[in-house]
């Protein structure tokens, strides 16, 4: 099956969603002829109406020519019947919906219409391909291809070879990806495939933070976008997507890996799905929203607490309002400990900012003190809990500083911390202490997980980090986030974690504990057994 890839001219897609709409609009735009078919034959217009619409609107944009977007258009053939004889398929995809005896009745109709050269491809998100294709009189001829919605903007596609594809397919396919102008990942066959899988570091992980009571999900997703870069926080993105998929999605793939508790997900989402609090599609989900617009809460505001016979806070700060009523009195000292040069820099912001800072061995008894290894318990130094709070370093205090209080903190010592905070003009967000800081247990269970997959060998780490970047829209993918932000560093958090808590979700993967032992980069295979095969 030499070129295949290049050899094929016809293509069936079979449920004209907006799944197989993308589908087809990207193949034809590819040069191939197209063939849309569904099981409400008035479906099959609406979809080339609209996927020549969209030809038309990238024409006018400059972004295909006209005469190509005319091309890409008259090779949208609309079928009557999915299972019209397909004498000259090259390939049919089916996008139905995710029902598997649906897939395997269609594949079996299909299986009798079309040439032994056809391939078929499933486009499930969640399903098995190697049970998809058991349905099959040759299962030898399906492997699933996995697109990402919208398809002509998310240019990444899972191939997915089943146990028994033939094994010249995922390479014939992965060409094919190409030719479409995006880029092919293998995936192995398992629960989440790729990216669905890798995607569990993070939500998962959000999930247990607000579930300990440790940050609200407004302050979890703010920390994620703003200290960590995401484009969307777990909770906003579990919205956009729809409970009534993400909760499914997560206990599947938790029973699927047998229970791993690195995967395991929280009681908050079965209580919310089966309250049909599904996010942005009902109007309400951990926001609400009015007229299709996010409600998000206000930002934490800085305020006294009058009458408190703490004189760390006796007299606040100039620029901060109770009521009506401001107070004119100058901050107390912060003084700052922890590592260089966390320490050092947020000194200078505070200083910037007009915060009295005061630097030494130890505090005086009239200053607030900041721990910038971002959690107050343990610490090294003896100091007053009363009057310590921490700051997460994570980020370099550009963006957001995140405010970290505990149980012992006398509360008009954190409002004050908190007024502190507020004057360098960042948004500050404020979180209860843990053994690690929100931002670094988001990111070190993203590297985890993901290292186990690699552990695994379900996927090479080029395809793990290719997957989740394109997929998930990462800054980074987690192995080279891993390597950016310091194996030893990661190790170190779930490592406390595990300390911490006794929760074995954070038992760190052997990959990266091999690979932090051995000095070397997580992105890096290094040497198998396979080599001496």
């Amino acid at each position: 099956m030499e070129r295949w890839a290049e050899r094929a001219t016809t293509v069936r897609v079979v449920g004209t969603g907006i799944m197989g709409r993308g589908i087809a609009q990207v193949a034809a735009a590819a040069g191939l002829t197209v063939q849309l078919a569904d099981a409400r034959p008035e479906a099959v217009g609406e979809a080339v109406a609209q996927i020549g619409g969209m030809f038309g609107k990238l024409a006018a944009k400059g972004r295909m020519s006209a005469e190509d977007a005319a091309a890409a258009e008259a090779r949208l053939v609309p079928l009557d019947d999915p299972l019209a004889p397909g004498d000259g398929l090259d390939l049919v995809v089916e996008a139905v919906r995710e029902d598997l005896a649906t897939k395997q009745r269609l594949l079996q109709g299909l299986e009798n219409v079309c040439p032994e050269s056809t391939v078929f491809a499933t486009n499930t998100s969640s399903l098995s391909v190697t049970r998809i294709a058991a349905g099959m009189s040759d299962p030898s001829r399906l492997a699933g291809l996995h697109f990402f919605n919208p398809v002509p903007l998310m240019k990444l596609a899972e191939v997915i070879p089943g146990a028994r594809t033939a094994a010249w397919i995922p390479d014939a396919l992965t060409e094919l990806v190409r030719r479409f102008g995006h880029t092919p990942v293998r995936a192995p066959d398992t629960p989440g495939f790729l990216v669905n899988h890798a995607g569990r570091g993070l939500s998962t992980e959000a999930l247990q933070i607000v579930a300990e009571g440790t940050a609200r999900p407004v302050d979890v997703d703010r920390i994620a976008r703003d200290v960590l870069g995401l484009k969307m926080g777990p909770f906003e993105l579990m919205d956009l997507t729809g409970l009534d998929v993400s909760h499914p999605v997560l206990e599947t793939i938790w029973e699927g890996f047998h229970y791993d508790d690195r995967l395991r997900p929280s009681d908050l989402t079965r209580a919310r799905y089966d309250a049909g609090l599904f996010g942005r599609k009902v109007g309400e989900g951990w926001y609400r929203y009015e007229d299709g617009v996010k409600q998000e809460p206000a930002e934490a505001a800085p305020s006294v607490v009058t009458g408190s016979t703490t004189s760390v806070v006796t007299g606040n700060t100039a620029s901060v309002v109770t009521g009506n009523t401001a107070n004119a009195d100058p901050l107390p000292p912060f003084w700052i400990t922890g590592p260089a040069p966390d320490a050092d820099r947020l000194a200078a912001v505070l200083a910037k900012a007009g915060v009295p800072v005061e630097r030494g061995p130890f505090p005086s008894e009239a200053a607030i003190v900041l721990d910038t290894d971002g959690v107050v318990f343990p610490h090294e130094n003896a100091l007053d809990p009363r009057r310590t709070v921490a700051v997460d370093p994570t980020g370099g205090f550009e963006r957001r500083l995140v405010l970290t209080v505990h149980p012992g903190l006398d509360v008009a010592v954190g409002k004050a911390a908190l007024a502190g905070l507020a004057a360098t003009g960042l948004p500050v967000t404020v979180v209860g202490d843990a053994p690690v800081p929100v931002s670094e247990r988001l990111l070190a269970s993203i590297v985890n997980v993901s290292c186990e997959i690699a552990q695994r060998g379900l996927a090479s780490p080029a395809d793990i980090d290719t997957a989740v970047r394109l997929g998930l829209g990462y800054p980074f993918g987690p192995l080279e986030w891993g390597d950016r932000a310091g194996g030893e560093r990661v190790l170190s958090a779930l490592s406390a974690m595990f300390a911490g808590t006794g929760d074995p979700r954070y038992r760190p993967s052997r990959w990266l504990a091999h690979r932090v032992a051995l000095g070397m980069p997580l992105t890096v295979q290094g040497t198998t057994p396979a080599d001496f095969a």
